[in-house]
């Protein structure tokens, strides 16, 4: 084993003489010829480097030219199977398309016309057989006539299908490729089928030609291996001349300068585990004794965990170690790896400053990390209490042990913070729960001295070190913050959150685990926080405060109570949108007749702009309804005024139009169970039966309301008593992760549940399966449906006779004291004597009267014209027109209706 020279070897002294570099150039530099013989004996023979790159090189060349020649044969063989294979795939199918093909096959003798025809193809496009066969595979032609007539030797089941069968087989000519494709006639039926097949050799070859030509550069490339790696021996030997002793001593010496210069400690140990040599540094860093080399590490006065890693020999990368005040990271690799001397090199290098500043790097990077977790992961929503709470829990514990943050009261509620009144506390998060702090909710009033104060007055941020030696903060509520102190909690940063010249409240940082206090490079940490944070609760303030706005101005234009009748039993629900308030409305308007109208719409849209629009909309049905329309023609009224709103809105402004809203228009009547409904572009309403069934009737879907073009359409359903009507609007079923068709079947599963349900259970199932914010505004209307019985109802047919007017004010003044309604008999004769004689003079019969005792008494007189009576004032010379004054100073309300037969003329007195 070669001893390299320790810290305190001896040094051999310089040689004196000729250099060995002299005497090598005598011997080997002699001469132009010798040399180059030398220099490419020497690489051939491999005995120097340049020898054994020579023999490196003349392997690789032969590993390349044996894999180019795998490779050629193996793409020859490839490119000849799929040559083969496209040229039988080719010969068959344009044989079996063939004009005259199919009808050749159905002839009596199939073989005389096509035998010749197959043997031409075979013999034009190079294939080695092309057979024609029926489905059964019963052969018409081949290259040997005696193999006609014998079933072909192959897989047919897919082309008897329609499909193409390709095989590779080894046949009796060798291996072969075989397509089999099927023959149609007009009629896309298979009627036979083709076989063609090529064999791969007549296809290849190409390998041969090209493995000269690969040898030859094979060749070529040795040649050129072989001078490169002469040229470079002789190059080699004529610049270094080998090295004698005088040089070697140099080398030693440089090495030796080198070794113990480094601020790196190096150890070489031995396969016995004494210590072989140490180097300056690693005498330094171990503090090694004078006498170490030759030593056993065991006795060189290390700790236990070092000495027995140097004596182990094991491998080591960077492990650390604690050797008296230094932190050494130690590598460790043997050094008989390539045949070299046994033992193991170990290197030191002290990290004691490299951790310390690992450790801030470390701090500064999370500190990075939070501040950016903190711009994604603050203000998510635009509430501010859930902002707060981000805040809170962004900090803890990565930063603080309790965060807490109090607001404003009027900025809770989207309005700018008013300085000098309470704070409530918005947010509290911490690494245990039971903390003595005030808790969310609480209302609190800091007094003048608290960090919180003076930051809310300031504007400026609050370092309270040491809470224990903080007055101002211990006067907040002595009887608190000494629970406080007691529980651990000894240091304090406050930070207002400030939004431009507002401040909207105060975030508090409170330390507990951690013994060390906050310092002024975490209050700028603690600032940062806070400022991004401060953006988004303002955000939230403004959208808090826009929202209400919004929703107070929705629910303002939405019916604020039902209006009294007696034909549905109805309950409703409205749920405004999570995030701004959308155009839909509804609407309960009783009408002549004891009957109801039902409506539910939705502008397209959100924001101010659809409330305002939806409540012209909902003023503008309630006009509509007051002319008793049907549902198809109030429907097209509504379409042309959306039209016009859309247009005034784009000519004023320039901004995109409405694009439109929907409505659904029902109307119930409770004498004969019919309800008329009319959609424009709205949800069909669903309807409970009494037995629980639910069914969403068939309503025709008309457009939205604003697109113009086409008329609506009115459907016609009678409703059993004890009905449930169920009209929605589309946030109930349908949102950004649910299809309507779900929605629907989720809708129709709770009518189902709740088969006896009354219309305020029925609205609760169904909203049950809502989540508690829905994304779109949702209307949602139940109304249980009743019958006008027959005894509240009388009904009786007038002759054209001004005579037969007597006889109706007897019978109506019968039926009156039937129902207890004496009272009401002189007004009553007064009406319909005008109505029914109006309707003799002016009308068209048949006439007929009807009386409905509902919460009114209702009089009702049609005829079959369409002339409608009008309200004036008679002159006194007049002989008429007093009689309608008489009518409407006497009924409570009083109006005319038109029918598809004609008009009704009715009048409502109050019940006594």
């Amino acid at each position: 084993m070669v001893r390299l020279p320790g810290r305190n070897a001896t040094r051999p002294p310089r040689r004196s003489g000729l250099p060995r570099a002299s005497k090598v150039s005598e011997t080997q530099g002699s001469g132009g010829n010798g040399g180059g013989r030398g220099a490419l004996r020497s690489a051939v023979t491999g005995r120097s480097v340049a020898g054994q790159v020579f023999v490196l090189q003349v392997v690789i060349v032969l590993l390349l030219v044996v894999a180019a020649v795998v490779a050629q044969v193996l793409q020859v063989r490839r490119d000849s199977d799929m040559a083969a294979q496209n040229r039988s795939l080719a010969v068959a199918q344009s044989f079996a398309n063939a004009p005259g093909t199919a009808a050749a096959l159905r002839a009596p003798d199939p073989t005389a016309i096509l035998q010749p025809k197959a043997e031409a193809t075979r013999k034009a496009t190079g294939v080695d057989f092309v057979v024609v066969m029926n489905t059964d595979g019963i052969r018409y032609t081949h290259p040997k006539p005696d193999r006609i007539g014998k079933k072909f030797v192959g897989t047919i089941a897919p082309a008897q299908a329609g499909g193409t069968v390709v095989e590779h087989v080894n046949g009796t000519i060798g291996p072969l490729v075989q397509v089999v494709v099927p023959v149609k006639d007009a009629a896309g039926k298979v009627v036979g089928l083709v076989s063609a097949g090529v064999t791969t050799a007549h296809v290849g070859g190409a390998a041969q030609e090209q493995l000269p030509l690969l040898l030859a550069a094979a060749a070529v490339a040795l040649a050129l291996a072989t001078g490169g790696t002469a040229l470079v021996s002789r190059r080699l030997l004529r610049q270094t001349h080998g090295l004698g002793p005088y040089e070697m001593t140099r080398m030693y010496e440089h090495h030796d300068a080198v070794l113990h210069a480094v601020r790196e400690g190096v150890l070489i140990v031995g396969d016995d585990g004494r210590l072989v040599l140490a180097n300056d540094e690693a005498h330094r860093l171990l503090d090694l004794p004078e006498d170490a080399e030759r030593r056993s590490v065991l006795e060189l006065g290390l700790d236990d965990e070092t000495a027995a890693l140097l004596a182990s020999g094991r491998v080591a990368t960077d492990e650390v170690h604690l050797v008296k005040d230094r932190l050494l990271a130690i590598n460790q690799r043997p050094t008989d790896v390539r045949g070299g001397p046994a033992g193991s090199v170990t290197t030191l290098r002290d990290s004691t400053e490299l951790r310390a500043l690992s450790g801030r790097a470390e701090v500064a990077r999370e500190r990075l990390n939070m501040l950016y977790d903190a711009g994604v992961g603050i203000g998510t929503s635009l509430d501010v209490a859930r902002t707060a709470e981000e805040l809170a829990e962004l900090a803890v514990p990565r930063f603080a042990d309790f965060v807490t943050v109090d607001l404003f009261e009027a900025v809770l509620h989207g309005e700018e913070p008013r300085p000098g009144t309470a704070l409530r506390r918005a947010a509290c998060a911490g690494i245990r729960k039971d903390s003595p702090l005030y808790p969310v909710g609480e209302r609190i009033r800091f007094v003048a001295t608290s960090p919180q104060a003076r930051s809310l007055t300031t504007g400026q941020s609050v370092l309270e070190p040491v809470l224990r030696d903080a007055p101002g903060w211990r006067a907040q509520n002595p009887e608190r913050t000494g629970r406080v102190l007691a529980y651990g909690i000894h240091s304090l940063i406050t930070v207002p959150l400030r939004a431009g010249n507002l401040v909207l409240g105060v975030a508090n940082f409170w330390r507990s685990e951690k013994p060390q206090p906050f310092d002024s490079e975490e209050l700028a940490l603690a600032e940062e926080l806070v400022a991004r944070a401060a953006v988004s609760i303002d955000n939230a303030r403004r959208y808090t405060r826009e929202h209400s706005m919004a929703v107070t101005l929705q629910r303002s234009l939405l019916p604020r109570s039902l209006p009294e009748q007696d034909t549905l039993d109805i309950a409703y629900r409205y749920l405004p949108a999570q995030a701004g308030v959308g155009g839909d409305w509804f609407d309960v308007l009783p009408l002549s007749g004891a009957r109801v109208a039902l409506v539910v719409g939705d502008v397209v849209g959100h924001g101010l702009h659809a409330a305002a629009t939806m409540g012209r909309l909902r003023t503008a049905v309630h006009n509509f309804s007051a002319l008793d329309l049907p549902p198809d023609e109030l429907l097209g009224l509504l379409d042309e005024l959306v039209g016009r709103i859309d247009q005034d809105e784009t000519a004023a402004d320039g901004s995109a139009a409405i694009a439109g809203a929907t409505c659904l228009y029902a109307v119930y009547d409770p004498v004969s169970r019919h309800c008329s409904i009319a959609r424009a572009g709205h949800p069909p309403p669903a309807l409970v039966h009494p037995d629980g069934r639910v069914e969403f009737p068939e309503v025709p879907a008309g457009p939205p309301l604003g697109l113009g073009g086409l008329p609506f359409e009115t459907a016609e359903l009678e409703l059993a008593e004890g009905s449930r009507l169920v009209l929605y609007t589309d946030g109930l079923v349908e949102d950004r992760e649910r299809d309507i068709d779900v929605g629907l079947e989720l809708l129709s599963d709770a009518l189902r549940g709740t088969p006896d349900g009354s219309p305020e259970e029925t609205c609760r199932a169904v909203l049950d399966r809502l989540p508690p914010q829905p994304s779109d505004d949702v209307v949602l209307i139940v109304a249980l449906t009743r019958v006008l019985g027959a005894d509240r109802v009388a009904e009786w047919p007038v002759p054209s006779d001004p005579a037969a007017v007597s006889e109706v004010r007897s019978a109506v003044t019968r039926r009156l004291a039937e129902w207890g309604l004496e009272e009401l008999d002189f007004t009553t004769e007064l009406i319909l004597s005008e109505l029914v004689t109006n309707a003799i003079r002016y009308g068209r019969g048949p006439i007929r009267v009807r009386l409905l005792r509902d919460r009114t008494l209702i009089c009702e007189v049609s005829d079959c014209s369409t002339t409608s009576p009008h309200l004036r004032y008679a002159a006194t010379t007049d002989e008429g027109g007093r009689g309608l004054f008489l009518v409407a100073q006497l009924a409570e309300r009083w109006g005319t209706r038109y029918t598809p037969d004609g008009k009704i003329i009715w009048a409502e007195q109050p019940l006594p």
